[in-house]
């Protein structure tokens, strides 16, 4: 819904984002009052939801004004505006019964023709008497059943049953998981993440908590930027000592590229690649063995950074229909050292699903929950230390996260997510995980 406000409220006639109204989602039927000054489109409302993903069925307008006989045709005047539209109506002696006064005429709305010689027209259904010539023209437009999540429009089909089509991605999208969705349409959002982590390898003990801030932008419908910022602070026990250090990660820098989307009633499929590459941003302060009894590669990993300069590649896809959506995504790391320090290259895959619990019955946007499971797949190759590869750093494991996602407000989700491991293979010096508790929100704008 949120994207819906965005594209409508881009247009130079639009009033304020929280003025455009989402009144049936079922019916996928909106309202909002254009600012009186104004001219009015409705090529331009039909240009700017494509742009965004939707599609716009039919639109009502309700204009106050002033009716003449122009030419061969009947035009009405709006009384604040002065934009002219051109009348059409199968009982054409409604029109001559009223010249030369103010009235208040409904009827469907569209644009016949193209630039200069472009008209609004309206096909009127009904002519009374203005309540106010404050009000000069409330529009409605109509869109098909909503998309649940990341809305998308369609066909008009009545139903209890919520879409979970992604457009651009509104309210949900998967916590751990890629999603090929856009952010918001030519708009941004801030993703604040925390994560909760305990690792232990023999006697050494670890509890990471780490901040990452997330930024992205959308500047058209297929493209999104982004940039990632994480900050960590790890403390550490090894039966003899204890410690801690904070320190900023390295940062990251991200495009998306969606290159298909597939959109029909009630349903979504989409695919999107991803590249980003890893600044060596990262502080590289390290315990040292006199306060971890352990060896440097393991000393490693308990600071900030898994290495230096390093490219990602990510493809991710999804399906979704109804109230369940599926998801995953495949991603490559290749790391070079810092400091002559380097985990091993990373594999990553992930799939995602989701399930739409709450509003059984959904009438009107916001306070959707969503029930979420991923699974994980990590596998890291060998790391180096000082240019020599080091024997007992490869790993793999797999990992279950389920989660939950709020809709709090229709820019504002609030999220949960538990990763705990299935099976581990990892090498005799690097870091088990217990588990990874994330807590984050998203703000759109």
């Amino acid at each position: 819904m949120f994207n819906i406000q965005k594209a409508v409220g881009r247009l130079d006639f639009a009033p304020k984002q929280k003025e455009i109204e989402i009144t049936d989602i079922k019916k996928g039927l909106g309202v909002f009052t254009p600012l009186p000054d104004k001219t009015v489109s409705f090529a331009a409302i039909k240009d700017n939801l494509k742009k965004a993903g939707y599609t716009l069925a039919s639109a009502d307008i309700t204009v106050i004004g002033k009716i003449a006989h122009d030419g061969d045709k009947w035009t009405l005047t709006s009384a604040i505006s002065d934009q002219k539209f051109v009348l059409k109506s199968k009982t054409p002696e409604i029109l001559s019964s009223t010249p030369d006064s103010n009235v208040q005429v409904t009827g469907g709305w569209t644009t016949v023709g193209q630039g200069a010689s472009a008209q609004e027209t309206i096909d009127v259904q009904n002519i009374t008497n203005p309540l106010s010539p404050a009000v000069s023209i409330a529009g409605r437009f109509f869109f098909p059943p909503v998309q649940f999540i990341n809305v998308s429009f369609s066909s008009s089909v009545a139903s209890d049953e919520p879409s979970t089509n992604e457009a651009e991605s509104t309210k949900r999208a998967p916590i751990r998981t890629t999603s090929p969705g856009l952010t918001v349409f030519q708009g941004g959002a801030f993703t604040p993440r925390v994560y909760l982590i305990k690792q232990h390898l023999g006697n050494v003990k670890v509890n990471r908590q780490l901040l990452n801030l997330s930024l992205s932008y959308t500047p058209t419908t297929k493209v999104q930027l982004e940039v990632e910022v994480p900050v960590s602070r790890t403390s550490f026990d090894d039966g003899r000592s204890t410690g801690s250090g904070v320190g900023l990660g390295n940062i990251t820098l991200w495009v998306k590229y969606r290159f298909f989307r597939k959109v029909k009633t009630w349903g979504d499929r989409q695919t999107s690649a991803r590249f980003g590459l890893e600044l060596p941003t990262g502080s590289t302060s390290i315990p040292t063995a006199a306060q971890v009894n352990a060896p440097k590669f393991v000393r490693q990993q308990l600071g900030s950074i898994s290495g230096g300069l390093s490219p990602h590649f990510d493809v991710t896809f999804s399906q979704a229909g109804g109230r369940f959506i599926f998801g995953g995504n495949i991603e490559g790391i290749i790391r070079t050292e810092r400091n002559g320090f380097r985990m091993g290259h990373e594999i990553r895959a992930n799939t995602d699903f989701e399930y739409v619990l709450l509003p059984r019955e959904y009438k009107k946007p916001g306070h959707e929950l969503f029930l979420i499971f991923e699974t994980n797949y990590i596998a890291n190759g060998r790391g180096r230390l000082n240019g020599i590869t080091v024997q007992g750093s490869t790993s793999s494991a797999y990992y279950v996260s389920p989660g939950l996602q709020y809709t709090l407000r229709p820019n504002f989700v609030i999220e949960g997510s538990v990763q705990l491991p299935v099976i581990r293979n990892t090498g005799s010096l690097v870091l088990k995980t217990n588990y990874n508790l994330l807590l984050g929100v998203k703000y759109l704008f």
